[in-house]
Order: C-alpha cells, then structure tokens, then sequence
C-alpha cells in the first residue's frame, strides 16, 4: 500500500473532517462542498480546504525520491505506465484490461497490481520495480561519462543524417573505449534520448519549419487549451522596480519573476520572484506554486480575497530550452503526468498571451515607488534607489493583491469575460461548457517542492557533509559516514547521497536517507552561522572572487557576509543622520527668514526682502543650524 497524495473532490468520495469520516455528497462551488457522515447520516457544508483525504494509518507510505530511481527503473515504470493508460481511460470496462493484457503479454492479476499501486498515489514512481539489492547509485554514471553521452546525442543523432539508435550507442561505445572508460549499457543510452522532446528531435533531424508545422500553434487560437489546466504557458521577466531588504530598507536590486498562466481562462495560476537568472529552479517553484491550492499563501501574505485556482495541468509550454531541459525538471514533470514543451523565443504565431499578461503588470508596477521603469528616458529626473521602498516579500504581496482583486475581476478582450468567471465556468460547466470538475488537491506539499528542487550529491564525512563551502551534520547522517557504494564488494569508490535545499535559506539542507525513504533536514554545522539566502551567498562569494580571495572557505564567507552587513548598518545610520540634518537646517532656515522678514518688514514697513539680507543673519553667526542636535550625534 501507498501513500495518497491527493484530495479528490467529486460525489461520493471518502473524506475526513475534524476526525469524522464523510461523504461528498455535492459540490456547492470552488470552496465548499455539501457532506454525509459515512454513520450517522447528518449532513454539513464544509469548506474544501478543510478536508483531507482518508489514509490507512497501518500502511506504510511508499516514499521515494524520484532523483534516486535510476534510469532503467524509471523507464520501466514509464513502459508500465503507457501499458495500464487505456484501462486508466476506461475503468471498469474488463475487456479493456484483457485486450491490454493480451497485447502487451502482461497477466491480468499483474495489470490489477500495477493498478492497484498506481491508484493509491497516482505518481509514476509507484510503478517503479521493486527495491532490490543493487542499492543506491546503480544506473549512475560518472561525470565523463555523461559527457560522452550527451556529446554523442548531439553529433550523431541530432542532426539531419537521422542517424540510428545503435549508431548512437556505437559511438558511445568508441568514446568510452578511447578514453579507457567503461562503456554504459544501450539502455542507458536509449534512455537519454528518450528524454529528449519530440519537438527537439524534430527540429534537428528535419528541420525548424518541420517541427513548427507540427508543434507550433498558429495565430488566433492555442490547440487544445479546451478546458482549464489543458494547456499552461510559463515565461519570465525582470521587474522594472528595485527592491529593499528587509532589515535596512537598503535596495538589493532588481528581481526576476516567472509566472504561469492558464491559456484557456488567461488566469494566472502561480508565480515565482527570486534575484536568479530564469532556470529549471524557478520554473519548477513556478509549476508548484501553481499546483497548490492558495489559502495558505493568501495568510501568509495576508492578503484578502480569493484565489481559486490549482490543480496539475496537462501540458506546459515554457521558454529557453536550453536553460530549462535539465533532468529534475523533467523527471518532476513526468512523475505528475506533465508534458513538458519547449517553444521559440518571442514566436508571434503562438499568440503572445502570457507576454501581454507580463506587460500590465510591468506596467502598473512603474507607478509605485522604486520603479526603474521600461525607457531609460523615464527615470532620467528619478532616483529608484532612492525611492524604493518594497521588500521582495512586499512586492508579492502586492502583485497577488492586484492578480486577484484586479487582473481576475476586469473583462478580458481576448475571452469576452473576466479570466476568473472563464475559470470557474470551465470547471462547474454552463449551458454552453462542459464541466470539468474541481481539480483534485495536492495532500503533501513538502514532496511536490522536494520533487521540483534540484539535487546535489555528496559523500558524508566524519564532519557532515560540504556543500558550497558550508558545512552541516546532524546525527541522522553518522550511520552513513565514509560509507561505500553498494553492489560491488571490490568498490572503494565512496557512496554519494541526495542533498536538497530552499535557495530562500540555505541554512538547512535536506537529506534523503535511502533506507528509511525520508527527507530530514540537516542545519548548519555552527549553529552560530546566520541564515543566508543563495542569492546573497552568491553575492558574497563575487565580492570575495573580485578580490582576489583565495582559498576560500567558511569562515571566510561569513566573515565577509558579515562586513557587508556591518557596511548596510553604517549607510543607513549615515542616511538617517543625514536626513536628521537635513531636517534641522530646513527648520532652522525657516525660523530666520520668518524672524528676520517680519523684523524688516515692521522697521521698514516692506512687502519683499532680498535675499542677501536674510543671509546676513546667517553670515553673522547669531544663528546656528546644529544647535539643537544632541552631542555626540554626528560622531
């Protein structure tokens, strides 16, 4: 038995409520539904985000990191998944499964069983085979071997000659031999490109205007964006505001932001703001952003209103193949039945729907404080750093504030109607629409995120584990100190495991033991260490390489993290000092021209004073500016 990983919300499903078992008997709207007690037969309305899905507490959860199944074993849960997909389509119909049966020289009792584990999670990493004893790390290939592979994807089956599979593996197989290394089996091979998209292999082997014909959708409609979550488009942009930090107010710069829209309803399904250039970590905090339901992002920010829109999506387009095509990324995507495509940069004929989207809120936000603007010539009598005054977490606040309460609510020229009554008709139908249904709901969020980050893979040592120069230990690591790989008695090769980190603060890691099958968090070896974000680590260690550091190291990056902390504190006392000053002498000025025009004006009965005369007083020395500061103020 498996872990459930999702909420289903549709008639008849079991679910619990404050330790009361329950039927959904009808689903009101988007946020409440109408239940049964499965006993006393009383019915309630209950608010969607209030329920959760009934698991037996017996079972054993069937946890696996989806970066720890190697690659024979994910493409054999990928054959099975294809296998069981036409009963999937057709539940209930037994001659289905016999024909799938006969077809594929599967036995029915194997089908039901693959069902049956599928079923109770509805990841394709339940249809992995069974853990056996090859252990952790099989199906892993050295760094040079990986280049080899890829190498040899690209100069022989990527290109027009549409070359064979075996010329693939031959190729590999000579690389291998010539730099006297071990050949990976055809499989393996095979499997890396199976990776690669059916667009990109189109592109290559038959050219450009091929896989545009095939793939590219045309001007004045999307193929297949029927109904929500069909069809997800994903693109970023660097804001035109400048940020603060939240201690000092100090600007930190200008962040990027990738957000995800629903091209059916033009709704805005998640987005992701981070100092990072556009990778395969911001589309995948992206994606999971937009998988999971918002009540818990809408308290945090504290923000009114509501945001109805979640759900695993069918298919995403996303920008910049080349940034984005990484292995987590794609794996993450299958293991939740997302096709991932690539498409051009900037192609009109796709429509531009979520670049419109990106340019409103470019626009509105050149009306707050902080704006860099789009057009240099704008903020030619305008300091940004000067005026800027919201944090990277204030800046989502106010981006879902107006999402919410502006962009979903206002008519949308290219549907006719508003993208969040374009949402909801999709998924509780009308006269003319067919309805949906409510998207089932993600269980465990910490998964979906661990699933969606990228992994790093280090030895344990007798002092933790080093990444990036940072040391962590926690006790959960010290069965695994200089362990060995497993498989092969004759190995001294040291065993490698899966390391995973929130870029917002690296100063806990998370550790995927590969017995118990569980994530545990691993914080700072010097607990003393502050926490630090990747980006302002990043930060750090360009000054420290600007000056010719070298052998850099912990200490070293903390000390110097702390320096330019220091530095903050001291430009924003100066600042405040300044501003003090500022004060007091424009004060100080208007109290002397008040007295002294009002002493000409009696003696000489004058309507206009000259202005050297009021600063004669000054000149004089009867009047001091900083007089009234305290002692020691500007010191």
């Amino acid at each position: 038995m498996g872990q459930i990983n999702y909420l289903s919300i549709t008639p008849g499903e079991r679910v619990t409520h404050m330790g009361g078992n329950y039927y959904i008997k009808h689903v009101l709207d988007l946020s409440t539904v109408l239940v049964e007690h499965e006993t006393t037969g009383k019915m309630l309305r209950l608010s969607i985000k209030e329920l959760a899905p009934i698991t037996d507490k017996r079972d054993k959860p069937l946890v696996r990191d989806i970066a720890d199944i190697p690659d024979d074993d994910w493409k054999e849960a990928e054959r099975r998944y294809a296998i069981i997909l036409p009963v999937l389509q057709n539940r209930g119909n037994s001659d289905i499964v016999t024909e799938v049966s006969i077809q594929n020289n599967v036995s029915v009792a194997t089908l039901y069983r693959w069902l049956n584990r599928y079923d109770q999670t509805e990841n394709k990493s339940s249809l992995v085979p069974a853990l056996n004893n090859r252990g952790k790390g099989f199906g892993r290939l050295p760094e040079e071997i990986e280049a080899i592979i890829k190498g040899s994807i690209e100069d022989v089956y990527l290109t027009k000659q549409k070359k064979s599979l075996r010329k693939v593996c031959l190729e590999v197989i000579a690389r291998c031999k010539t730099a006297k290394l071990k050949p990976p089996h055809a499989n393996t091979i095979r499997n890396r490109i199976n990776f690669l998209s059916e667009e990109l292999k189109l592109q290559f082997r038959s050219g450009k205007p091929a896989a545009a014909e095939k793939f590219e959708p045309h001007k004045g409609g999307f193929p297949g964006a029927d109904h929500p979550l069909a069809v997800v488009q994903i693109d970023h942009t660097k804001l035109d505001i400048l940020v603060v930090d939240k201690e000092h107010r100090l600007p930190v710069g200008r962040p990027w932001i990738t957000l995800a829209m629903d091209i059916h309803s033009r709704v805005v399904l998640g987005f992701y703001i981070s100092f990072d250039p556009p990778g395969a970590l911001a589309v995948g905090m992206a994606i999971c952003n937009s998988i999971l339901p918002k009540e818990m992002l809408l308290d945090r920010l504290n923000v009114t209103g509501e945001w109805p829109c979640y759900g695993i999506m069918r298919t995403i387009h996303a920008d910049n193949a080349k940034e984005f095509r990484g292995q987590t990324l794609l794996r993450a995507c299958s293991e939740y039945n997302i096709q991932l495509n690539w498409r051009p940069v900037k192609k009109p004929h796709w429509g531009g729907h979520i670049e419109r989207i990106l340019g409103t809120f470019l626009k509105e936000l050149h009306e707050l404080p902080g704006t860099t603007f789009s057009n240099p010539k704008n903020r030619k009598y305008y300091d940004s750093g000067k005026e800027a005054v919201f944090t990277i977490e204030e800046l989502e606040q106010w981006l879902t504030t107006f999402i919410i309460n502006v962009y979903h609510e206002k008519i949308h020229s290219g549907i006719g109607q508003s993208p969040i009554h374009k949402w909801k008709t999709g998924l509780l139908g009308s006269d003319t629409q067919i309805a949906m249904g409510i998207p089932k709901r993600i269980s465990d969020e910490r998964k979906l995120r661990l699933d969606f980050l990228p992994f790093e893979e280090r030895t344990v040592q007798e002092y933790g584990v080093l990444i990036d120069y940072i040391y962590y230990y926690h006790d959960v690591l010290r069965k695994w100190v200089n362990s060995l790989e497993p498989g092969n008695l004759k190995s001294k090769r040291r065993r490698k495991f899966i390391f995973k980190r929130d870029p917002r603060d690296i100063s806990v890691i998370n550790f995927f033991d590969p017995d118990l099958k569980e994530y545990f968090p691993i914080p700072y070896k010097n607990t003393a260490l502050p926490p630090i974000s990747i980006w302002e680590f990043n930060e750090v260690i360009r000054k420290l390489k600007d000056q010719n550091v070298q052998d850099i190291d912990e200490a070293k990056i903390f000390q110097a993290y702390q320096k330019l902390k220091f530095m903050e504190e001291q430009a924003i006392s100066k600042k405040e000092v300044a501003k003090r000053n500022a004060r007091a002498t424009k004060r100080k000025h208007s109290i002397a021209t008040k007295a002294v025009t009002e002493s000409v004006i009696e003696n000489r009965n004058l309507k206009f004073v000259p202005e050297d005369q009021i600063n004669d007083l000054f000149q004089s020395g009867d009047i001091k500016p900083f007089e009234e500061l305290e002692h020691g103020t500007l010191n």
